[in-house]
């Protein structure tokens, strides 16, 4: 699909989408519970999808309605009616899926496309085979077999939060307790936490006995409830800077009490000079002159690509630390948004962990993007193409279908103007 983005003003209110990272966790958590769940405020993008259908594949119950799940769960990992789990491109899908399907005691085989089965798995590869267990990652697949044992689990804080959630969800089915380990520096902190606020939410007992040790009692079961998703704050940033640099804007639907990592965004926001206040369910975010900061990604990898595109229209100099991991996710998003913005003349250079971005407020546009297959350099160039003297057009727009297929009608109601072709 072709994305042709207008230069105009936003205007009005815009609903964020719920959390695709809670989704995930709740879906998996229900669907390994015994009894009846109801999940609320579920939006299907592709990610999602993706999940529902691995949880199927272990015998969940999983009936879609317009906004909310209703999952049956196993209670008790014994089967998987399918050999082959595809995981799309979701990379929380394959990580989160890994160590549960192992408890199938049996060989399964993931695979996915784009670069999703090119991503680091070192991590679990070491644990399965320090286990005596099968671990093959070759020729665009990963396959494994034996069940995962529970014990002591000793992990580097610097690699991606996702290992440690795809043992969390497994460890507590596990005949003996756990401990996980994470070497200093730890960080994603804030997604193992909200980890641990779903298990706790469907009966799970995982608790931290000092700062970087996880303690998982064994042979515990997960138990049904309801759950509502909250808004998604990594959506959030996409309208909160959008509002900041073009025009103000009401962005409703979150928690101003979440514990998601992408929240940070307002910190980030605050200390670029941008004004917002507190709203019922939100914030309202003013028109600003933001100015070039110091960020720092350890916690907040997404943020990325948007805070690229708010240091490329800000005063002065952004230095934008701590991004390696934006390398290695659904494109090199640093290379990225690097190739995209230097389209528009923004002076942007990187090194392997750094960004460095020589802010200026105007920008003449009427350039061809590419989406580099990846919904985050979609919707960041696209908030850039509204801040442009001529329109711009992003090839390849389609990917947004991956987390928030709706994105594009959503900055059409608050004022945006935007063509879609096929």
């Amino acid at each position: 699909m072709i994305a042709k983005v207008f230069p105009g003003k936003c205007k009005g209110k815009v609903t964020i989408p719920p959390s695709k990272s809670m989704a995930h966790r709740a879906i998996i958590c229900a669907s390994l519970a015994k009894g009846i769940s109801r999940i609320d405020n579920v939006a299907y993008s592709q990610d999602i999808l993706t999940t529902i259908d691995g949880m199927r594949s272990l015998g969940a119950e999983i009936i879609k309605h317009d906004d909310f799940l209703e999952i049956t769960g196993i209670g008790k990992i014994t089967e998987c009616k399918q050999q082959e789990i595809f995981c799309n491109e979701s990379g929380s899908t394959l990580r989160f899926f890994i160590p549960l399907f192992s408890l199938c005691n049996k060989r399964i085989v993931f695979s996915g496309k784009g670069r999703l089965m090119d991503r680091p798995q070192s991590v679990y590869e070491k644990i399965f085979k320090n286990q005596g267990l099968s671990f093959q990652h070759e020729n665009g697949t990963i396959s494994i077999e034996g069940a995962l044992q529970g014990g002591e689990f000793i992990l580097d804080g610097d690699v991606s939060s996702q290992f440690i959630s795809g043992l969390l969800f497994a460890l507590p089915l596990c005949d003996k307790p756990s401990t996980i380990v994470i070497k200093e520096p730890f960080e994603s902190r804030s997604y193992v936490n909200l980890t641990m606020q779903m298990l706790e939410h469907f009966g799970i007992e995982a608790e931290f006995s000092d700062p970087n040790t996880i303690y998982i009692k064994g042979n515990q079961e997960y138990h049904s409830g309801c759950y509502c998703v909250e808004g998604d704050f990594s959506q959030l940033a996409f309208f909160a800077c959008l509002a900041a640099l073009n025009h103000d804007l009401e962005v409703c639907g979150v928690h101003h009490n979440s514990q998601q990592g992408d929240k940070a965004i307002m910190r980030i926001l605050k200390h670029a000079q941008v004004h917002f206040k507190e709203i019922v369910n939100g914030y309202a975010v003013a028109k600003s002159d933001p100015c070039g900061t110091i960020i720092d990604l350890a916690d907040c990898p997404d943020l990325g690509p948007i805070l690229c595109v708010l240091a490329a229209f800000s005063n002065g100099s952004t230095h934008i630390k701590n991004a390696g991991r934006l390398r290695i996710k659904e494109s090199d998003r640093i290379a990225a948004m690097e190739c995209e913005l230097k389209k528009l003349g923004v002076r942007i250079r990187s090194d392997e962990n750094d960004i460095y971005i020589d802010g200026s407020t105007a920008y003449e546009g009427g350039v061809k993007f590419d989406a580099h297959n990846d919904h985050r350099i979609v919707m960041s160039l696209a908030v850039a193409a509204t801040l442009c003297e001529k329109p711009c057009t992003i090839h390849g727009a389609e990917a947004v279908r991956k987390s928030y297929p709706q994105f594009f009608d959503d900055l059409i109601r608050i004022g945006i103007e935007v063509e879609r072709y096929e």
